[in-house]
């Protein structure tokens, strides 16, 4: 076993803290490696805070997680010592069930082992994540990361890219669609640059003006004020599908109303209470609301490598890891553009 360095939390109350812990040694076919950064999610947020009723604590959050590989077990096959790698929200899963086999493993149908808050295979060891100085993990879950992009960019690509990319490939969306994106976050930004890469007309949609300027450098092609009247009546029946990453509670009603026949309303965003619907917004036009989860492995790793080639990477503000619990302050409020990532060598 070895000793780490790390921030946790021991409880729901309680500020991030250091705190040390012990790693596992690498077996046959783990990997090994120096965590250099760590995207903060606010899911992060949400667990440390048992928001969602399933903390296990001491709590060491993070799965946005880059670095170089110092070990390798003797069957390991797709890295070397000196790699870079990295790790995103899943160390595990039973991969004999269907959704495994799909490459699918967010969907596990035993139960995927996320990389914090949850538990290993084994049922009783606890996982532990990316706010600690290195990682062990089998190299199925480890990713390849190109040295042409700046690591601390890459970070947040492996939550917030993926989560918005799986939907995108899902439903095969490109050229010659309509694509509104709600929310203008750390998952909101992913999706327009993905959505205008891949070819589609993309406007963001949203209850803040001061945002149309960014929203236009990341890619977007239009802007709407949804609190504006006039501007929503432009794009009545417009979208073939929207990207729904707000994670607060909103009109989804509303965004129905956008869609055109056989549009779809692509949740990734979860809001912490039950959302109302009227039946007719969804026969009137045979419309869908659809729901999406961050990505499984293979999709992961083509999203990397498709974002080395086009050099599209996270809008990031690097800071300490003492920095975090005021990061996360900023977070609630918004005050970040668009994800804080964690400089690890400050641990």
């Amino acid at each position: 076993m070895t000793q780490v360095k790390s921030y946790a939390a021991q409880n729901a109350t309680t500020p991030l803290a250091p705190w040390t812990f012990s790693r596992r040694e690498p077996g046959p076919h783990d990997v090994q490696f120096d965590i250099l950064y760590c995207g903060v999610c606010h899911s992060d947020l949400h667990q440390i805070r048992d928001e969602w009723g399933n903390a296990i604590f001491p709590m060491v959050p993070g799965h946005e997680i880059v670095g170089r590989v110092t070990r390798i077990g003797d069957k390991v096959t797709k890295f070397k010592v000196g790699d870079l790698a990295a790790v995103g929200c899943l160390v595990d899963s039973c991969r004999t069930c269907e959704s495994c086999k799909d490459g699918l493993e967010q969907y596990c149908e035993n139960g995927s082992s996320g990389t914090y808050n949850s538990m290993e295979q084994d049922g009783k060891t606890p996982t532990y994540g990316g706010y600690s100085s290195m990682i062990v993990t089998d190299e199925a879950f480890v990713l390849r990361v190109s040295d042409k992009l700046p690591l601390a960019n890459v970070a947040p690509l492996l939550c917030a890219g993926v989560t918005t990319w799986s939907p995108l490939r899902h439903w095969k969306i490109g050229k010659g669609h309509r694509v509104g994106v709600i929310g203008l976050g750390g998952l909101g930004h992913m999706a327009v640059k993905f959505a205008a890469a891949f070819g589609a007309e993309v406007t963001m949609l949203s209850t803040s003006p001061s945002k149309e300027a960014d929203a236009r450098k990341l890619g977007a092609h239009k802007f709407v004020l949804t609190s504006d009247k006039n501007q929503l009546k432009t794009v009545r029946g417009y979208f073939d599908f929207i990207i729904d990453t707000v994670s607060a509670p909103h009109d989804y009603n509303m965004v129905l109303s956008l869609l055109k026949t056989n549009g779809v309303q692509i949740c990734v965003g979860v809001p912490p209470t039950p959302m109302e619907i009227i039946g007719f917004n969804l026969i009137a036009k045979r419309r869908s609301i659809a729901g999406s989860m961050i990505g499984g492995i293979p999709e992961t790793q083509e999203m990397l490598d498709f974002c080395a080639e086009h050099n599209i990477v996270s809008d990031v503000e690097v800071i300490p890891i003492s920095y975090i619990n005021e990061a996360y302050e900023r977070m609630l409020k918004g005050d970040v553009r668009y994800r804080f990532v964690i400089d690890m060598a400050t641990l």
